[in-house]
């Protein structure tokens, strides 16, 4: 089990007629390549039909030029996928691909559903066949069998989304449309832009603001919670699938799965993260001479850190960016150099000063523990670690892999127990209170830190994965 909390997933979507929607969804892919390594996939509409080419991989591994030539069209989607749901395996790969009858569906999906289990039992008592155990399949197949019903594609998401429960952003395409909707708690994040001039017919979503960037996009606002957006050859619609509940976007995105150079609210994540380090430095000030970052990660909110601090602020490790994730199962001696695969540290930078290391987080303890002990052997006389984020308590159900609370060092260790786990000389954690002032001032899911879940979590679904004496706090409510 990694020590990193892994991202989620990344989807993209784009409705462009006369341009080449497969490369420009490749290279907004790219951008979104942090979301999710272990899978990569594209489908295109070109009003006829639809095309799809997904595979196990990174996205440059994935698409060849050959590839992205085969698929023209004028909508098209994709996705990056880290499994929080479902075996690695191509069916679990997406899109996801369906029929409604005679109509081929791909359906992209960021997050996780907490009540897949009985709807897929309820879905195969009619009849509907499944291929893999992901979520992602039983909302495809709830969709596709609300919209038989209906006869329009739209009602049949909006009919579905009445009976799906937990966090979710999804992008969904048909030969000749697109569409888009998020959970109504807008716990996972989904974004509307702008492709070519104002009065133009292209447009984008994305999970985050960078995939914009990287195509020549516009940032226009965020898919609202419990929306479902529409584009076509019409033009583009929206309607109220459901109501808005109570706000509670993933405070994760801020801390550390989006990209620093993405923006929600008017604010990049880089400065979001900024100035935690800052508020992090008024909370648990440490006497050091040098403040290091674990990279890349945590840079951010160190320099916030060091310059609250007046310290100076430096490289304390070489990050080795080319260590990919790989289908490779590790031998005993590459699982026993661990850390030392993507980070080294500068002993001429480290040696004989007090050290204070700043990490976006701390899960599982076991990284931060490698890292202590790499920066003692590297001649640190002191090394302080402070986290830009609350302790990791709780394990989330909405689309990120701590499902587990006893995976969670903060679970069943206080501050110092951890502290002497890693062998710091001292060791703080930002508070929560600290946290969202630092973010932009929407609500937030703050479950991983406080058991305020949002959305209510099925006994079924949370069996076995809370340590015994804790007990969530439910708090969904409608806005």
């Amino acid at each position: 089990m990694a020590e990193e909390i892994q991202e989620e997933c990344g989807v993209f979507g784009i409705w462009a007629p006369g341009r080449d929607v497969a490369r420009l969804t490749y290279y907004a892919l790219r951008a979104l390549q942090h979301r999710g390594q272990e899978s990569a996939g594209i489908a295109v509409g070109d009003g006829q039909e639809v095309l799809a080419r997904k595979d196990l991989g990174l996205v440059s591994q994935v698409f060849s030029d050959a590839d992205l030539s085969a698929l023209p069209g004028r909508v098209a989607i994709g996705h990056v996928r880290y499994g929080t749901s479902g075996a690695k395996s191509w069916e679990a790969a997406q899109p996801h691909l369906s029929a409604i009858d005679s109509t081929a569906i791909a359906l992209a999906h960021n997050g996780t559903l907490v009540n897949s289990d009985r709807l897929r039992e309820r879905l195969a008592e009619v009849g509907e066949p499944f291929y893999s155990n992901t979520d992602s399949e039983v909302a495809a197949k709830l969709i596709g069998y609300y919209t038989r019903q209906s006869r329009r594609l739209r009602d049949g998401i909006a009919r579905a989304m009445e009976e799906i429960e937990g966090g979710y952003a999804m992008a969904l395409l048909r030969e000749n449309a697109l569409y888009a909707f998020r959970d109504p708690n807008g716990i996972r994040p989904l974004m509307l832009g702008k492709l070519g001039p104002d009065d133009g017919p292209d447009w984008v979503v994305a999970s985050e603001t960078c995939a914009f960037d990287i195509i020549g996009a516009r940032f226009v606002r965020e898919v609202e919670p419990g929306e479902i957006i529409r584009i076509s050859e019409d033009g583009i619609s929206s309607m109220r699938g459901l109501q808005p509940r109570m706000c509670a976007n993933c405070i994760f995105e801020d801390v550390y799965f989006s990209r620093p150079d993405s923006v929600k609210d008017g604010k990049s994540f880089y400065s979001v993260r900024f100035a935690s380090g800052r508020r992090l430095a008024q909370e648990a000030p440490c006497d050091v001479d040098l403040v290091i970052d674990v990279p890349d990660s945590g840079r951010p909110a160190a320099e916030g850190f060091a310059q609250e601090l007046g310290v100076p602020y430096g490289e304390g490790f070489v990050k080795n960016r080319y260590v990919a994730r790989t289908f490779i199962q590790p031998t005993q001696e590459l699982r026993q150099m661990g850390v030392r695969l993507k980070l080294n540290p500068l002993p001429d930078h480290i040696a004989g000063k007090r050290v204070c290391m700043v990490d976006d987080s701390i899960v599982r303890g076991t990284t931060s523990k490698q890292i202590v002990q790499m920066l003692r052997d590297a001649g640190a006389v002191e090394v302080h670690v402070r986290s830009a984020s609350p302790k990791v308590v709780w394990p989330c159900f909405y689309g990120i892999d701590t499902g587990v609370q006893d995976q969670l060092i903060a679970a069943h260790k206080d501050v110092d127990e951890i502290c002497d786990y890693i062998g710091a000389d001292s060791l703080a954690y930002l508070s929560v209170e600290g946290l969202v002032a630092s973010a932009p001032e929407t609500g937030y899911c703050t479950a991983c830190f406080t058991g305020r879940y949002p959305v209510k979590i099925p006994e079924d679904f949370a069996r076995e994965k809370f340590l015994p004496g804790y007990k969530p706090i439910a708090t969904d409510v409608t806005a």
